[in-house]
């Protein structure tokens, strides 16, 4: 039976015919499985063509003159990196100022309160306190010659944006804290960079940089705050010396002594980011105005054909500001005229936020990438709800090959409707980086939302990328090609047996996004950038046929065993994680010994299900306590490694379950969901030496 005839037997719409079908599978004796097929032959014949590329997909890097195997972006003509991408807007202050220009004072940032609908600033109204509480710092004795780093100390907010601008509107340089790194390293910050104002949003955060300063030599003056506070809290502070005040009052202080505004010049520092690291002290990379606009240049660049960004477009900011890559997003919202609605704060609310803002914008990170793709094959409960999810997942699979993304295919609006409207129902762009992804989620996700959906990679070293998928490739596994500000190449990590003469090797970047250096810590910073200007990132690279990246491995962290093998844990964690029922996992090894041992956390949403296939039954914690769970788990993922190439050295001999997730509150976590390798050893302690001693018996 042909399509066509189907649809005039029922004389009904196309999409209720599907929908009539299903609701009736498998007994409708009108339509069987070669009418389906044959609807669904209809509906490809008619999709819409593919954007073309900006560029030859077969070929997205090409190598430079001169040797070294140093390669650059197709979307430049030469080896004169991009700097910036629009004339008028050179510096994050000058961002702002274009983002006022092109918006008509238009509405900019954004917040709301539980069950209320978004409040709106508006780009003059931004403007005019950023230059208050920039004036009242100017009268406080900070000036972009002498006490230039002011701390802030928040979640995302707007007055965390408004700080911001304060400082870029007098040439200051913002150094973001966040608790995360602790009282030790908070202190550590505020000394290394003699922070003498620190804008607060909440009490408790002031409570603690008066605890990192007590009884020590510090330099912390006085402390703004957003929220209100008591008067014990102003008493304390005069205890150390240190001046507790209402960011409002500060406020109108300045706006009373308005000073001009200082901009500063592209080479001007902006910030300086501490990154947490994983271990010793947090080290604060120095970027300047040219490092982010080059940074935000590259990101339009690649987006510009398929997803040039407006006025009318919204972002919603719940990503830590006092990382890079929420910043960059930021800066090519502002640099548009678009708004920005920040989160209530609360992460688990974050659902509600976006259904009330609906975000054209929204950045992700793999973690809630996972989440999501769990959620959804978890209501996937029966035979027939999870051949449908995986046949129209294959059909938009199919469209996405071919180039084409949308969200109104029949698919769309049978199928993946729900998870689209979840966002919003309006995000046309989402990017992801920090961490890897798994292909499998990455290209299931990629489908259903149906929205131009990039990876990238970077360090904040080289302010946020370096490299991100180009558009219209949607295949999975790789990060892309250069960005067209940098330049990379690998280098050779002997040891290792990655050479950069095979097309392997530790990336190496260069450009205008790489970073000045290290506060005050030249060592350091010659680690990190050699003699020619090439930032070494410790991320072991290979370069596809087309001239994508393709990381493999990491450096850093590799250690030998006892028999003298090489091991890198990062890389045999990104293969066991693609285990169904394992959510989290830390692989161990050292010089003593001869194995490999795991910690793996167990999915507490997909395990249940997982184990009642296999016959195991129980509460979660009862089946992280089960040793057949436990021995099920350890076959699915040596049967992963096996099928990854991993060599048996490189495998797991024995695993515990532990039903607590490593996070960022437990310190087990990086703010930016990096496991902290030394702390996890730490934890683990005595978990790990029995391992040993089950292997051993």
């Amino acid at each position: 039976m042909q399509a066509r005839d189907v649809l005039r037997q029922l004389q009904v719409p196309e999409l209720d015919v599907v929908r009539h079908y299903v609701q009736n599978f498998p007994t409708n004796a009108l339509i069987g499985v070669g009418a389906f097929a044959a609807l669904t032959t209809y509906w490809l014949k008619s999709r819409p063509k593919a954007l073309k590329p900006p560029c030859d997909l077969n070929l997205q890097s090409v190598e430079i003159e001169g040797g070294e195997g140093v390669r650059r972006s197709v979307l430049i003509d030469s080896e004169e990196l991009l700097t910036y991408y629009y004339s008028d807007a050179l510096t994050m202050y000058e961002v702002f100022m274009r983002g006022l220009r092109v918006s008509n004072d238009g509405p900019c940032l954004g917040s709301r309160k539980a069950d209320q609908p978004y409040e709106w600033q508006s780009y003059k109204q931004v403007v005019d306190r950023a230059e208050s509480l920039g004036s009242a710092l100017l009268h406080k004795g900070h000036c972009h010659t002498g006490d230039k780093f002011i701390g802030i100390f928040s979640q995302n907010r707007p007055e965390w944006t408004i700080s911001e601008l304060a400082c870029h509107t007098y040439s200051l340089v913002v150094v973001p804290l966040y608790d995360t790194l602790g009282t030790e390293a908070i202190g550590y910050v505020i000394e290394n960079a003699s922070i003498s104002t620190v804008i607060c949003d909440v009490p408790e955060k002031a409570q603690l940089i008066l605890q990192c300063i007590d009884g020590k030599t510090r330099s912390v003056k006085r402390i703004a705050l957003m929220e209100a506070f008591d008067d014990e809290l102003v008493t304390r502070g005069q205890q150390s010396g240190v001046e507790i005040l209402s960011l409002k009052e500060f406020e109108a202080f300045g706006k009373d002594h308005h000073q001009e505004p200082v901009p500063p010049k592209p080479e001007d520092l902006a910030l300086v980011c501490f990154t947490s690291g994983t271990t010793g002290n947090p080290k604060g990379a120095m970027l300047t105005h040219g490092n982010v606009i080059a940074n935000t240049a590259a990101f339009l660049r690649v987006t510009e054909i398929h997803c040039m960004l407006n006025v009318h477009d919204i972002h919603i900011s719940y990503l830590p500001l006092a990382h890079m890559l929420e910043r960059v997003v930021q800066g090519v919202i502002l640099i548009h005229g678009g708004r920005i609605g920040f989160f209530q704060g609360d992460i688990r609310l974050l659902m509600d936020d976006l259904k009330t803002l609906q975000p054209t914008v929204f950045p992700v990170v793999p973690r809630l990438l996972n989440r999501m793709f769990d959620r959804v094959f978890s209501q996937a409960n029966t035979p027939l709800k999870r051949w449908l999810l995986d046949f129209a997942f294959r059909r938009k699979e199919a469209e996405l090959r071919s180039g084409v993304v949308r969200q109104d295919s029949m698919w769309d609006k049978l199928i993946f409707r729900k998870i689209q409207a979840s966002l919003g129902g309006r995000v046309r762009l989402m990017i992801t980086g920090a961490a890897p992804v798994s292909p499998t989620v990455l290209t299931f996700l990629r489908a259903a939302l149906g929205c131009q959906f990039y990876e990238g990679y970077g360090q904040t070293e080289c302010t946020a990328g370096c490299s991100m998928s180009m558009p219209g490739d949607w295949t999975a596994g790789h990060v892309g090609p250069p960005l067209p500000c940098n330049l990379l190449k690998f280098v050779d990590v002997a040891e290792m047996n990655y050479l950069a003469a095979n097309g392997e090797g530790e990336v190496c970047v260069k450009g205008p996004n790489v970073f000045q250096g290290y506060l005050n810590d030249p060592e350091k910073t010659a680690e990190a950038i050699d003699k020619d200007g090439w930032l070494h990132t410790g991320d072991i690279g290979k370069w596809l046929p087309n001239g994508t990246l393709k990381l493999i491995d990491r450096k850093k962290h590799i250690f030998k065993l006892a028999q003298g093998e090489y091991i890198a844990p990062e890389k045999i964690e990104t293969v066991y994680i693609q285990s169904d029922p394992v959510a989290q996992i830390f692989v161990h090894g050292d010089s003593l010994q001869a194995c490999l041992v795991a910690i793996v956390v167990p999915d507490p949403d997909i395990v249940p299900g997982w184990a009642k296939k296999r016959g195991f039954e129980g509460s979660y914690s009862e089946l992280c306590s089960n040793m057949n769970v436990k021995n099920a788990i350890l076959q699915d993922i040596l049967r992963l490694g096996k099928e990854a190439g991993l060599k048996s050295f490189e495998q797991v001999r024995e695993i515990e379950l532990h039903p607590e997730m490593f996070s960022i509150q437990n310190g087990l976590l990086t703010p930016t969901l990096k496991a902290k390798r030394t702390e996890l050893r730490n934890h683990f302690r005595e978990q790990i030496a029995a391992l040993y001693a089950k292997v051993k018996v």
